[in-house]
């Protein structure tokens, strides 16, 4: 892309994000500063929606940027607005007071990032990364009942009852018991799934529903990855966005940012590779949420465990300001956590 293309899609999408109206090139020649005509804009605007960087909604001439668009300015256009100083001191100092109580501190870092943003705000503590299993035990308790244990690295313990159908005697036990050590023993919890398990049942034919139980207790104990603290709040500043006053629309979206689920899962993927993330519209994977963009940025909550935070909003969010702010928030909540 020459670079006065880049200046016009910069112009619209800088213009869409503020007003939510499409973009006419009179508007654009005006804001871009590149000093030509309209009839010119207008044919860098043709080209840019031939591209598939640009779209027009409506029969007018106005124009708005398509998913393609947004990456490409988080990419490659994007500048991103630093916090001023009193911001940023408000958010260390807010921060610093709640640190003592975690839910409330995970709470006021939501409420914060809503605010500031008027989109929804997303924490969630994955505190099982990086864990590896050091040993699995399982106990009798009496003919119907069995206690599976799992020892972590670091001496967490984590325990399930176990309710049989029918009695295992002590021989049967024994190798149900060999074969759950031989095969999880050393395991990252962070990546052990349901499926991984289900093959393991099957390579395992004596005692099968005992088995069955104990893998299945195992996914308890360690899935979601980032389910066992989760937090949100602004859902309902979708209602002040303009491109979701069509009510069929945002009651999608609401209905999707109420499952806890869905919220849980755009976080994990998003977040996998340790880094601050922006997906667009139809790259979050959720159908009723293609007019939605997230953005994610991990923090270190020491001894191997990771925190995530979100922000959602729609696909016209303040990227520019967005991304600085979670990158922030993240900053702070892992210089806090150094300090515990």
């Amino acid at each position: 892309m020459d670079e006065r293309k880049k200046q016009v899609l910069h112009a619209i999408i800088t213009d869409y994000i503020e007003t939510a109206e499409p973009v006419g090139s009179r508007a654009v020649a005006k804001k871009s500063g590149l000093g030509v005509s309209p009839a010119t804009i207008r044919n860098e605007m043709s080209d840019l929606e031939e591209l598939g960087y640009i779209e027009q909604p409506h029969t007018s001439a106005g124009r708005k940027p398509s998913d393609k668009g947004y990456r490409y300015y988080v990419d490659y256009l994007m500048q991103k607005e630093q916090l001023a100083p009193f911001e940023a001191e408000f958010i260390r100092q807010s921060l610093s007071e709640h640190f003592s109580e975690m839910d409330l501190l995970m709470q006021r870092c939501c409420q914060m990032i809503s605010r500031l943003t008027n989109y929804t705000a997303l924490v969630a503590l994955n505190t099982q990364q990086h864990k590896v299993i050091e040993s699995v035990r399982l106990v009798s308790l009496n003919e119907r009942q069995l206690l599976l244990v799992a020892v972590l690295k670091g001496g967490e313990v984590k325990n399930r009852l176990i309710r049989l159908r029918e009695s295992v005697n002590p021989d049967q036990l024994l190798s149900l018991e060999r074969f759950l050590r031989q095969n999880l023993t050393g395991a990252d919890v962070g990546k052990l799934e349901l499926t991984v398990l289900n093959e393991l049942l099957a390579a395992f034919s004596q005692q099968q529903s005992v088995l069955r139980r104990s893998l299945e207790l195992f996914n308890d104990f360690f899935a979601p990855h980032l389910g066992e603290r989760f937090f949100s709040y602004g859902t309902h500043n979708m209602l002040s966005q303009p491109e979701f006053k069509d009510y069929d629309k945002l009651k999608s979206i609401i209905g999707a940012l109420e499952e806890d689920d869905v919220l849980r899962s755009l976080l994990e993927n998003k977040a996998a590779d340790g880094k601050t993330s922006v997906a667009i519209g139809k790259e979050l994977g959720e159908e009723d949420m293609q007019e939605c963009s997230i953005v994610t940025a991990p923090y270190d909550m020491g001894n191997d465990a990771q925190g995530v935070i979100g922000l959602i909003g729609p696909t016209r969010m303040s990227y520019q300001k967005a991304v600085p702010l979670l990158e922030f928030m993240a900053q702070i909540l892992s210089e806090l956590h150094r300090k515990d």
